[in-house]
């Protein structure tokens, strides 16, 4: 847990920091970008070519389009019922569903459960996290947001253009083993990056302040992200009689937080982008209670790892 506390403590000091205006106000999307191009990258090419190919690693790809499916079936008829504007509605959509499975999640997992278990973490992000964003996400923001319907040719793009993706694609095709050996230190000291900067990117960015005006869009959101959500994923892994680590790794990424990328897309498309922030906001904090609260649970029902 000393770790756990470590990464709230970097997300204090950088919330910390940003209140005294000790960088500038672009600084978390910077550290984001770098984030996203390298430490990424260079976590999945790590972490990939060490998993082997096996129908035990399915829960994992199949739990968060569930987990999407069954949030599309409530939110639609609970936003009709409770008059929620379109822009509270497209956020709930995309805010729910997808949480902060890599930023926030891979070191979590390495702090929770080891850091031979974030190739299992890899698996969840990229083929439902990140496919997710590519495809529902893009979609809602098209039916709901203003601008034009991206196109089937656009989506592709972005699909192909993304570094992860593409770190994703090298890793199960050529592996690691071509890299000289100053490539796999240099690709080691990349991931190395990821926890500080990510954590300090999310403190900089946290706005606690809440919306009156959102307050039950909010409140439907971290229920459904937090608690409803981990404990659908539960259900599955148990029915699916998943290997204890890959149901507490599912359950686990399905508990973390909203996601910070899915909410600067809402903000993007000026979706309700108060309540993308405070969504944000308050998920990373109530998360260091719940995330920790779901990994006792898990290691109650699926034993020790």
């Amino acid at each position: 847990m000393a770790a756990y506390l470590t990464i709230l403590l970097l997300i204090a000091v950088g919330y910390l920091m940003a209140r005294a205006r000790l960088f500038p106000a672009t600084a978390p999307e910077v550290l984001n970008r770098v984030v996203l191009y390298l430490c990424l990258p260079a976590l999945i090419l790590i972490h990939v070519p060490t998993l082997e190919p096996s129908w035990a690693l399915l829960p994992l790809v199949v739990i968060p389009w569930l987990l999407l499916a069954s949030t599309v079936l409530v939110i639609l008829p609970l936003a009709r019922l409770l008059a929620l504007s379109r822009e509270v509605t497209a956020s709930l959509l995309v805010l729910i569903p997808l949480g902060n499975t890599s930023f926030l999640g891979f070191p979590l997992i390495e702090a929770l459960m080891g850091p031979e278990y974030i190739r299992l973490a890899v698996v969840y992000d990229q083929f439902g996290s990140f496919l997710i964003v590519c495809t529902h996400v893009l979609f809602v923001i098209g039916w709901y947001g203003e601008g034009d319907n991206p196109s089937a040719r656009a989506m592709a793009r972005r699909i192909l253009s993304f570094p992860p993706f593409l770190a994703l694609i090298v890793a199960l095709l050529l592996g690691n083993a071509w890299l000289p050996g100053w490539g796999e230190t240099l690709v080691h000291r990349f991931a190395d990056m990821l926890l500080p900067l990510v954590t300090l990117a999310i403190g900089m960015s946290l706005k606690l302040r809440l919306v009156p005006d959102y307050r039950l869009g909010l409140v439907i959101g971290l229920v459904g992200k937090l608690l409803v959500l981990p404990a659908l994923a539960l259900g599955m892994a148990v029915l699916f009689r998943a290997d204890a680590a890959i149901a507490t790794v599912a359950v686990l990424e399905s508990a973390m937080p909203p996601m910070i990328t899915a909410a600067a897309l809402l903000a993007s498309a000026r979706l309700a982008p108060a309540l993308g922030s405070a969504l944000v906001a308050w998920g990373v904090l109530i998360s260091a209670a719940t995330v920790p609260a779901w990994f006792w649970l898990c290691t109650q029902i699926f034993g020790s790892i």
